[in-house]
């Protein structure tokens, strides 16, 4: 199983070779109080900018340390970029910190000066408010251009040298350096990558990457990445060389090498364009994937959903999730419908109804899952009728529950793609995608589209419920010639009858 991804972005290895370094400044970060994301973005950016980090450091508010650090990534790389440090208190000391490094003396500066009057109403160099202005001597002034807004940025970044000062508020800094990377754009910056999963620990593959790296390694940068919670591969490998030749000759020796353990078609942000991802499969544009039945299945499933969303608003629906596979596969559906009739998915709202003692991996992939779609959970405790009750009485606006329900769970067999609540129930207009889909059906979706799942269903666990009612499924289980048990994952299941074994 093999997948590999290309691309053309990032640095070369010629003597055009643009190389920076970034100072995080904040004792916030070092006492683990703040999350540095700004050092992620930046090299992100920064590489296919065609520049390459060589090092990222973190220091503290102190003026010595700040100096310190200032003057030994100036004399060593092309850029130098600071986040964080500047402001109006005490401890914001990077404008000092700089000017010690340099040498240089703190001024106010008359532009920053103007600007700081139209934000803050006053120009007095008293008001502490001001203290942004004092900068280095030397300091010139870059002024962006916001391509989404289509203006200027009212106020600018202060540059010394080779050093670029951002702020550390990470939403400011990533304005103002996307309003200015085409200043760090390096125009000779191209080289070639590929990317590689694998679904087989390092371990017993470290004798081919160093193989490879005897081989290749003067041409082709590797990069061997574990990953312990993925559901789809344990090893990332990277590749990447200023050619293209040498590039594609490592690659043949790593297909291969490692032929037995590629995984292919991963698709590492299943969330990215999903409704296309989902409607072409209706349009049989990837119909080797999926049978024609399967198709129709879901082109109903998309209509039953249009459905909903146009008799419903969306501040009146609310989707079932519990982190099972079912909702997993029904969120999908939903988040892609939702793209493709309104664009924006900040209103979605799910249900989650605790029961029982939940497992600690359903509450983390819930966790995840509702950042990663970002959209609003509502969490109720208690047997589903009463969870309903009390759900509907401080959440009166919903109307319809959107269920990952399928005619194959228990008192199921009855209902239909739209069936209200049964008397003595609180009132709401239950609504059932995916009644149809057959399990098989079910797990070809979610492992064909690369959807991350709950990890229970990879050590054996075939339907969840809580920790009390439900375990691994006697049907997956394997015995070694040592007599040692595990159990194969779900979507290995080929008896579907067998679901629910393993549950109370």
């Amino acid at each position: 199983m093999a997948n590999v991804e290309n691309s053309s972005n990032g640095f070369s290895k010629s003597t055009n070779q643009f190389t920076a370094g970034i100072i995080v400044i904040g004792d916030e970060i070092l006492k683990g109080q703040t999350m540095d994301t700004n050092s992620a973005f930046l090299t992100k950016k920064l590489f296919h900018l065609g520049v390459k980090v060589k090092k990222i450091s973190v220091v503290p508010d102190e003026l010595n340390a700040i100096s310190d650090e200032i003057t030994a990534f100036s004399s060593k790389f092309n850029f130098v970029i600071t986040s964080g440090g500047i402001g109006p208190t005490h401890d914001d000391l990077t404008f000092e910190g700089i000017a010690k490094a340099f040498d240089e003396k703190l001024y106010p500066h008359p532009e920053i000066i103007n600007v700081c009057k139209k934000f803050f109403g006053t120009d007095d160099l008293k008001n502490p408010k001001l203290k942004i202005a004092y900068v280095p001597e030397s300091a010139k002034l870059l002024f962006g251009y916001d391509k989404i807004s289509q203006k200027d940025l009212q106020f600018p970044l202060v540059v010394i040298k080779n050093v670029y000062v951002f702020p550390g508020v990470p939403h400011l800094m990533e304005k103002s350096f996307q309003a200015l990377e085409d200043h760090f754009r390096n125009p000779d910056g191209k080289s070639f990558n590929s990317t590689i999963y694998l679904d087989e620990n390092e371990y017993s593959i470290t004798h081919i990457i160093n193989e490879a790296n005897q081989k290749f390694g003067s041409n082709v940068a590797l990069g061997s990445y574990p990953k312990f919670h993925n559901n789809y591969y344990k090893v990332c490998l990277t590749l990447e060389s200023p050619s293209k030749d040498d590039l594609d000759n490592c690659m043949t020796f790593f297909l291969k090498k490692l032929q037995h353990c590629l995984v292919t078609d991963y698709d590492r942000d299943p969330i990215l364009n999903a409704s296309d991802k989902v409607y072409n499969i209706c349009q049989r544009i990837v119909s080797h994937k999926f049978d024609a039945e399967f198709c129709e299945k879901l082109s109903n499933s998309l209509k039953i959903l249009e459905k909903c969303f146009n008799s419903y608003k969306l501040d009146e629906i609310c989707v079932g999730f519990n982190g099972g596979k079912d909702c997993t596969a029904l969120l999908h559906l939903v988040y892609a419908v939702i793209i493709k009739t309104r664009g924006d998915v900040s209103e979605l709202n799910c249900l989650y109804i605790r029961r029982g003692q939940p497992f600690p991996e359903v509450e983390h992939f819930i966790k995840k899952t509702v950042k990663k779609y970002n959209i609003k959970l509502h969490t109720v405790t208690g047997r589903i009728k009463d969870a309903l009750i009390s759900f509907k009485s401080v959440k009166p606006n919903f109307k319809a529950v959107i269920m990952g329900t399928r005619l194959t769970d228990p008192h199921s067999s009855h209902l239909q793609d739209f069936s209200p609540t049964d008397e003595g129930w609180p009132e709401y207009m239950r609504v059932h995608p995916i009644l149809h889909w057959t399990y098989g059906e079910l797990w070809s979706f979610i492992r064909n589209l690369s959807l991350p799942y709950c990890s229970l269903y990879d050590v054996g666990y075939s339907s969840l419920g809580s920790m009390e009612n439900t375990h691994p499924n006697p049907s997956l289980q394997r015995t070694d010639s040592k007599g040692n048990i595990s159990y194969n994952k779900a979507y290995t299941l080929t008896d579907f009858t067998f679901e629910r074994s393993g549950r109370n």
